[in-house]
């Protein structure tokens, strides 16, 4: 068995102790869908620095908990807090709790919703609008597949066609309409921050297809498909990368403009759940 291996059964026999829960759907609560807890029927909530190779989150408005419960009678567990590659963790470490997650060796979780904050590229976006991820482009310099592999995790060449779930994105768009929730839908181009990009590099990302940019998801997304789980992401435009007026932002105003779309990331997400 491998290392890796040994460290997820540690991870999961210890949260076996604490819950005896078998959620199908893991939830990573980034930036903009912190609501949803509020929606969990919370059973069980873990720290994450109680959970043996666990990394721990630092930064400052990530929670680090997992929190077990359930929405609309679905089992479900969530990483209140997620792990960013510009905080020194490596690609398997950021990654690690989707494993841990996951059906084939952890928790039971064959559906992944994924959020987070992101910058505006397509000129048609608007501050606060939601984009259903329909694809992304890896510019973060790393994979975190590299090195051995697990056959028993997935396979060494894993497919990409279709890394977030036609399925699961048609339903999503439905249930907009029901809601009357605007939604765009696009590429996500993921960097490692933490700096934000500059003018030449907004140009860049727009020119090679981005429709926003940010600091995350992808690597989580590379691991559950690697391991067979069914993928939704969904970013919040907090902010406006037109290269020609480009203003300078701070996190205040990124967290300002998410939480007051936070609203409508989690009743979608909450309907999606209860629907699939």
């Amino acid at each position: 068995m491998s290392e890796l291996r040994n460290k997820i059964n540690e991870a999961v026999n210890f949260i076996r102790t604490k819950t005896s829960m078998k959620p199908t759907i893991g939830i990573i609560l980034g930036t903009g869908l912190g609501g949803l807890v509020k929606e969990i029927e919370i059973e069980t909530i873990i720290d994450y620095e109680d959970i043996p190779h666990f990394p721990i989150s630092t930064v400052e408005s990530h929670h680090g908990k997992l929190i077990f419960g359930r929405i609309g009678g679905k089992e479900v567990v969530a990483m209140q807090g997620r792990f960013h590659y510009y905080e020194g963790y490596s690609m398997q470490q950021i990654t690690f709790p989707v494993r841990v997650m996951s059906y084939k060796v952890g928790l039971g979780v064959e559906t992944l919703f994924i959020s987070n904050a992101g910058g505006g590229l397509n000129p048609e976006f608007e501050k606060g609008d939601l984009m259903i991820m329909t694809d992304h482009i890896n510019l973060l310099g790393d994979n975190p597949l590299i090195g051995p592999n697990d056959n028993e995790l997935g396979p060494r060449f894993p497919d990409m066609s279709e890394p977030y779930s036609k399925e699961l994105i048609a339903l999503a768009e439905k249930i907009a309409e029901e809601e009357n929730i605007k939604i765009q839908k696009g590429v996500y181009a993921a960097l490692t921050g933490p700096n934000l990009e500059t003018r030449a590099e907004y140009r860049f990302l727009r020119i090679i297809g981005a429709d926003a940019v940010g600091m995350s998801t992808v690597p989580e997304n590379i691991v559950a498909n690697h391991m067979g789980m069914k993928c939704f992401g969904m970013t919040i435009i907090t902010d406006l990368c037109d290269p020609d007026n480009l203003q300078p932002l701070t996190v205040e105003e990124v967290i300002e403009v998410a939480s007051k779309s936070e609203p409508k990331m989690t009743l979608l997400m909450k309907k999606l759940i209860e629907r699939i």
